[in-house]
This record gives structure tokens, C-alpha cells and sequence, in this order.
């Protein structure tokens, strides 16, 4: 029996239907699972939805997770992403408070190394938009903390499609 947790990404397709998030979140809730991660949206058919869900969990529980997903009336299919070549991105704003002109230089610096828009500027505070992965999230929090002493920080949970090609994404 493998109990090593690791990061797992789950696809669900569900019907766009009032308390369909909440029983899912319930489902979670009450089988004491953690969701690290939840979005859903709107697809192409307005009476379907699709929600990305990211867990951490080890391999028997996930597979838990899977079934009891599936029994779910409202649920209309699963798709494991974890092992899959997909295209996963998230939204992340950094508000840099409280900076003068040496700050903003070095932010207009970041905002192009990581190909960030510089989304609001104010006269001592600018508003930074990234969409990259979480790692690549993560790595940029991690720097504007050691870097900035007043930040805001909001972050959207990924949303994946399959990839096209096989290439390692």
C-alpha cells in the first residue's frame, strides 16, 4: 500500500446547477480530503461546468476520491490530469504597498522577467497580474516577500485543458 502523498489534479465535468459546488466541496469536506485548489467555470455549453481540483493525497485515496466523484449524480466525467501532458495555468495579483521609485524599478524588472502585466500603478504602489504555473507562482511570492516589506497577495486555483501534442509542457 503506497501512503506517499504527492500533488494530484482531477477534471470534472459537472452540470451547471445551483449547490453542485457545494456538494462537491461537501464531499471533500466530509471525508476529511483537503482541496489545495478549487475553480470552475462556465465551458462552450452553458448547462455544464468545469472544475479544476487539486489535492494532495496518496494514491489509494485518490482513487477514493475518483469513485466517489462518479457516483455523484450531478458529475457527467472525471479526468485524472495528474499523470497527463496538460496545459495548467493560474492567476496570481501582487499589490506592492508603501514603494518609492527604486521599488518600482525593480518591479517593472520582475514584471518582465516572469512576462507579468503591470495591471494599476499608483504614486507609491503598483498592482502586478502573472499567469504561469503555481510552481512558477510560488517562486514569485517567495521573492516579492524577501524583496518588498508591504505586499497583498491574491491567487486564482489552476485551470487545465489536455495538450494537443505530447511535448513536455
Amino acid at each position: 500500500m503506497n501512503r506517499m502523498l504527492k500533488k494530484r489534479w482531477i477534471s470534472l465535468y459537472v452540470e451547471n446547477q445551483i449547490g453542485v459546488l457545494s456538494k462537491i466541496s461537501g464531499l471533500f469536506s466530509g471525508k476529511c480530503y483537503n482541496l489545495e485548489s478549487l475553480t470552475v467555470g462556465r465551458t462552450e455549453d452553458p448547462t455544464v461546468s468545469r472544475m479544476t481540483i487539486e489535492t494532495k493525497s496518496d494514491e489509494e485515496t485518490f482513487e477514493q476520491i475518483k469513485k466517489q466523484l462518479n457516483r455523484m449524480v450531478e458529475v457527467i466525467k472525471v479526468v485524472d490530469f495528474t499523470d497527463l501532458s496538460v496545459c495548467m495555468h493560474e492567476i496570481l495579483y501582487v499589490k506592492v504597498k508603501k514603494c518609492g521609485l527604486k521599488e518600482k524599478t525593480e518591479l517593472f524588472q520582475i514584471a518582465e522577467t516572469f512576462n507579468a502585466e503591470v495591471v494599476d500603478y499608483g504614486k507609491d504602489s503598483m498592482l502586478l497580474e502573472f499567469v504561469q504555473t503555481a510552481t512558477k507562482n510560488d517562486a514569485v511570492i517567495k521573492l516579492m516577500q524577501e524583496e518588498f516589506h508591504s505586499i497583498e497577495v491574491v491567487r486564482g486555483g489552476s485551470v487545465g485543458i489536455e495538450a494537443i501534442s505530447m511535448a513536455e509542457r
